[in-house]
Parts: structure tokens; C-alpha cells; sequence
């Protein structure tokens, strides 16, 4: 039976992910319906993507029986307002990321997730890659020796998109590209909580971060330095330096398609589009799909690529780091 999905957003980055989705055999993935703020979007997106019933409201997404998971690709600022309309109806969630505007907020949904008996995970895309994978698995054999630095750079000129620099809309540099960063290091060291951690950044005018750096400190004199910025490209890599040798993560660290032992390179290329993309490499958005296939059928409730408490230990470093840097939304103070 195929994993039949409903789409919740007619943006880009659902566009992307029904591209990415054309890309695995339809036996094992169905797109059944999408949902949009507006009827003439979700018909319009239908239209493009050959999905069979396209809705103008999401009540009406839920009042569909025959969907199995919710792709929610809207904007942050919804998401916990739409995922937990979602959850309380009983309906497996994929989130995109990030997750919601702060810890409050992500816990709100896990606990829903929980309550309802319902599959949730935040999509943090980078986790379901091939390269992420190996990396994991040349950390668990110690190609590297011990882990004492890692050190991730994401940057990109940004400063020209409403979305990316409006408060009100969510935006600065950490909550936009920079979780990519923090995920990262999280991923080296196993979703250890950091023992220290230090923010620094410089805000727009609207409020939010131009650009920002956060070093973790964690056990064993081991760190991390991640860097972003929405002001100018960075090399948009993620190194990983042990005792024995370094672990490269080449441009895009985010999607990625090329590893580097060593100075030794693998390539793990992606299947071409059928449509044009929005954004860079998105084909791999199939990678997090097929992970949420495989957790379906074995009746699991969460990834352990990307678990819950992975979530809340990411958007609760990136809180005490807008709290440091002083990047404050209006949902901090509800």
C-alpha cells in the first residue's frame, strides 16, 4: 500500500517536497489532496502536481479519510496553530522546519502528538541524507578518533525577502538557515544537551538577526561553532575534527551530495526533477519521506533520525540564543 499524503500549503517549499515525492515509485508514495488559504492556489497547485482533490481550507484536509500523513509547509508562524488542528484530529503530522516559533510552542505539539497516539517529526530534511548517514556511521566506528570540534558555516544573501527579515513573520538568520548549523553539531554528538552556551550577533532594524554566531561547549572539552547570516554567502560547509582525522561536509551542508575522510571525497548524487525547484538540491526532500514511510508501517510514532526530543533540545538552544543575542517574537510572550 502506498503512503498517501495531503499537502498543507501551496508554497514553494510543498511544491519541492510533491517534485521530490514524483521522484520515488508510486507504489510506495501517493500525493491524494492539497489544502491552501485560498481555493484558487490549492486548484492551481493540483493542477501542477496532478493531485487529485484540492481544498481551500485545511478543516477540509481533515475531513479527508483517505490521507495516511500531513505535510505542513506553511509558514512558521502557523505552525502551531495548523499542526495542532492536525494532531487533535488524529492525523499524522511531517512539519517543516523550524518546528514552531519556541520551546512552548514545540512542546505544545509533542504533547498533542502524544495525546492523540499520532506520528509526528519536524522536517529537518538534512537528517534523512545518504551523507548524513555515513557520517553517522564513520562516527560510530571512530574513523576519526575522538570528536573535539566541529565547526558549520551557513550563510546566504538574503536581505531582499520579506519573509527571511520580518519579525512578524519569523524571520533572522538562526530561525531561517542557521537551525541547520545547531542540528548539525546536535547530530555529532547524539543529542547530548550542551553544557554551555554562547550567542553573539548583530540585529536588522526590524528586529531580528542579521547574522549570528553560537558556540556550545559540551562533556569532554568538545565544541562547536556554528555560524549563519542572511547578509552574504559563507562556505556553507560543516567540518568535523577528531583526534585521528576530519570529516567534511561539503556546500550544500544543509542538502548535501558530497563527503570528504580525510580529504578523501565520496558523492552521493540525487535523481533530476521533474518540475523546476525553488530551492537548491531539493530532490533530497524524498529522503525524509521515505523515513517517514518506513516509521509508518512499522507503527512508529517518531524518527529516531529526527526524534522529539531532538526537536525540543534544538528550538530550546536556539531560544537561550535569540535570548542572549536579544531577538524577541511575539509568541515569546504568550
Amino acid at each position: 500500500m502506498a503512503t498517501r499524503w495531503g499537502i498543507c500549503g501551496a508554497g514553494n517549499i510543498s511544491h519541492d517536497f510533491c517534485v521530490a515525492l514524483k521522484t520515488l515509485p508510486p507504489q510506495d508514495h501517493q500525493i491524494v489532496a492539497v489544502a491552501a488559504r485560498s481555493l484558487e492556489s490549492a486548484k492551481k497547485f493540483a493542477k501542477t502536481h496532478g493531485i487529485p482533490d484540492a481544498y481551500g481550507s485545511y478543516q477540509e484536509l481533515i475531513k479527508n479519510g483517505n490521507i495516511d500523513v500531513v505535510y505542513i509547509g506553511i509558514v512558521h508562524t502557523h505552525h502551531l496553530q495548523v499542526g495542532l488542528l492536525f494532531l487533535n484530529a488524529g492525523k499524522n503530522v511531517l512539519c517543516e522546519k523550524p518546528f514552531a516559533m519556541n520551546l512552548r510552542e514545540v512542546k505544545q505539539l509533542v504533547s498533542a502528538a502524544r495525546e492523540n497516539n499520532v506520528f509526528l517529526m519536524e522536517a529537518v530534511w538534512s537528517r534523512c541524507f545518504p551523507v548524513y548517514a555515513e557520517v553517522g556511521r564513520l562516527l560510530s566506528e571512530n574513523t576519526i578518533g575522538e570528536v573535539k570540534m566541529v565547526q558549520v558555516y551557513f550563510g546566504l544573501p538574503l536581505l531582499d525577502r520579506t519573509r527571511t527579515t520580518q519579525r512578524d513573520q519569523g524571520g533572522g538568520a538562526l530561525m531561517d538557515i542557521g537551525i541547520y548549523c545547531l542540528q548539525f553539531a546536535l547530530m555529532v554528538f547524539k543529542g547530548e544537551k550542551p553544557q554551555s552556551i554562547h550567542a553573539t550577533g548583530v540585529l536588522l532594524s526590524s528586529g531580528v538577526d542579521e547574522s549570528m554566531v553560537v558556540v556550545l561547549k559540551f562533556s569532554g572539552n568538545r565544541m562547536a561553532s556554528c555560524t549563519c547570516t542572511l547578509s552574504c554567502l559563507l562556505p556553507n560547509d560543516a567540518t568535523i575534527c577528531g583526534t585521528k582525522g576530519t570529516i567534511r561536509v561539503a556546500n550544500p551542508m544543509h542538502c548535501p551530495t558530497t563527503l570528504e575522510v580525510n580529504g578523501m571525497k565520496s558523492e552521493f548524487p540525487l535523481p533530476e526533477p521533474v518540475l523546476p525547484l525553488n530551492f537548491e538540491n531539493s530532490t533530497g526532500l524524498r529522503y525524509e519521506a521515505e523515513e517517514v514511510r518506513r516509521c509508518l508501517l512499522k507503527g512508529l510514532k517518531e524518527s529516531v533520525k529526527m526524534s522529539l526530543t531532538d526537536s525540543e533540545l534544538l528550538i530550546g538552544i536556539m531560544d537561550e540564543a535569540r535570548r542572549q543575542v536579544g531577538v524577541v517574537y511575539e509568541q515569546d510572550s504568550q
